[in-house]
């Protein structure tokens, strides 16, 4: 990126920013169809804004996704997987400060940078104050956004944690070693790649076929019940009698782990 441009309306010119990747104007951009890198989600009411952010980030080796209303941008963030997200605070549909707090509830080691055209303190605080890591206030400098982004990811990377743990439940990802209420239990690759599955999505019910192309990476028949008998694996080694394994059956969906309720 050559110079620093302010972003001040829709009617900014998006050719301003050249990207290494090519993106039609209007067009949806979908993150598995990317190549790997910073995933961010940028949500912003203003297309003309989206677009040139968009181009920009990418531009700086980011993937990008966006969306222009709450409504969508909720959806996306809480299912898809993102490293960060630039939210706008005036949006359609559900406000932004809405969409913040139900991302810190699901998903609370994501990062978020507030990017609003309110410049009252009270505005800045309140995004703070709902969870946000940083704000900028428009116009604002592309170079800036994609400084502020780099340092967020940075203090996320060096503060993440090794071990997920859930319900009595721990999962040391670098040893691979798996406990239940301190006692170690013994699990195959494949079964604590399912655990793990499971434990990043505590409280989502996740679906045979999203369960499928995750651990196992490749289409088996749909008439398969291999997940069903992995599931029937982690249950019987995780849990007893006295104290079952957390992991519920959907029925017609599929499995979720956390609390009975």
């Amino acid at each position: 990126m050559q110079n620093a441009a302010d972003v001040d309306g829709p009617d900014r010119p998006a050719s301003r920013v050249e990207g290494r990747h090519s993106v039609t104007p209007g067009s949806s951009v979908r993150v598995k169809e990317l190549p790997a890198g910073p995933r961010v989600l940028v949500v912003e009411d203003e297309p003309g804004i989206v677009d040139f952010v968009r181009r920009g980030l990418q531009s700086e080796g980011f993937v990008v996704a966006s969306a222009t209303d709450g409504i969508e941008g909720e959806r996306l963030a809480l299912s898809e997987s993102f490293d960060a997200i630039v939210l706008d605070l005036m949006l359609p549909g559900r406000g932004g400060l809405e969409v913040l707090a139900s991302l810190r509830r699901a998903k609370p080691n994501v990062p978020v940078i507030v990017l609003t055209a309110r410049g009252e303190i009270e505005d800045r605080v309140a995004g703070l104050d709902a969870g946000a890591v940083d704000y900028l206030v428009k116009p604002f400098s592309l170079v800036e956004l994609v400084a502020r982004l780099r340092a967020q990811l940075r203090v996320f990377a060096q503060a993440s944690t090794t071990t997920l743990s859930a319900d009595g439940i721990e999962a040391n990802l670098l040893t691979r070693k798996v406990h239940r209420r301190s006692t170690s239990v013994a699990l195959s690759s494949t079964e604590f790649d399912l655990l793990v599955l499971l434990l990043r999505h505590r409280g989502r019910v996740l679906s045979r076929e999203q369960i499928l192309s995750t651990v196992w990476g490749y289409q088996h028949d749909p008439a398969t019940n291999i997940v069903d008998v992995y599931v029937g694996y982690l249950r019987r080694k995780l849990g007893g009698p006295e104290d079952p394994a957390p992991i519920f059956t959907v029925r017609g969906v599929g499995y979720r782990l956390g609390s009975a309720s």
